[in-house]
């Protein structure tokens, strides 16, 4: 077994508007069955998560807050991998009304177009916190923090080499951890500008195209694809159905 993991996006990968179909559980099923690990990595809040994502504890560690928090589902233990914004980040996001934010345990979210009030008060107040776009979505997050440095941590844990880790997304977010991944793969609705980067595109999207990702592991470990190519001479290639 060359790909002991898979590593998934949430929205707009496993879910479509904001929910996973119950035909995608039943194949995570199969891929847990295979003795391999399922990770999730998601921008999204765990409360929220829980909320809309019932069969989380399917999952063997949740990367969520873009990379800050870890969750452990199996002992409903958490790591938390940053710090949030100070008192006065929040302050200044009131003052200038910025609506609707949230806050996890480390990230910051609202959406377009308040990126801009954002960044002002990031470099207004010198701190060391990036932005980082999901589509619609603005995330403020400490400078070291993204997808991959979460789910880094997550397979050291784990004990599995990034190598032996098939990844797949759709949006901007997820380059940084697709990127670390023995597989890149994106579903068939993904931005192209992520396509464009990952060895494969599924046929279908949301998560009937991370269905067919697992089916084809399971059919072959991906033996299919041949030799990956270094990263920036790859071709993207489809699976067929």
């Amino acid at each position: 077994m060359q790909y002991v993991a898979l590593a998934s996006d949430y929205d707009g990968t496993l879910a479509h508007d904001g929910h996973v179909k119950h035909r995608v559980i039943e194949v995570v099923q199969k891929l847990k069955a295979s003795g391999r690990k399922f990770i999730l990595v998601t921008g999204r809040e765990l409360p929220e998560l829980k909320r809309v994502f019932p069969d989380y504890a399917i999952c063997d560690c949740i990367v969520a807050e873009n990379g800050a928090l870890l969750y452990w589902p199996a002992d409903n233990r958490e790591d938390v991998l940053g710090e949030p914004p100070p008192d006065e980040f929040i302050l200044q996001m009131k003052h200038r009304d910025v609506q609707p934010f949230s806050q996890g345990r480390v990230i910051f979210a609202t959406w377009r177009p308040h990126e801009t009030a954002v960044l002002e008060v990031i470099q207004q107040l010198g701190l060391g916190y990036q932005i980082i776009f999901n589509k619609g979505a603005v995330m403020v997050l400490p400078s070291t923090i993204n997808k991959a440095t979460g789910l880094s941590k997550a397979l050291k844990k784990l004990t599995i080499d990034p190598h032996q880790v098939v990844g797949v997304g759709d949006a901007e977010n997820d380059h940084a951890f697709l990127e670390m991944c023995g597989v890149s793969a994106a579903v068939a609705n993904a931005l192209p500008a992520l396509k464009d980067r990952c060895d494969l595109v599924t046929v279908a999207d949301h998560g009937f195209g991370v269905s067919e990702l697992i089916e084809q592991i399971l059919s072959d470990d991906l033996q299919s694809l041949g030799p990956r190519a270094p990263r920036k001479e790859t071709t993207t290639r489809t699976i067929q159905s």
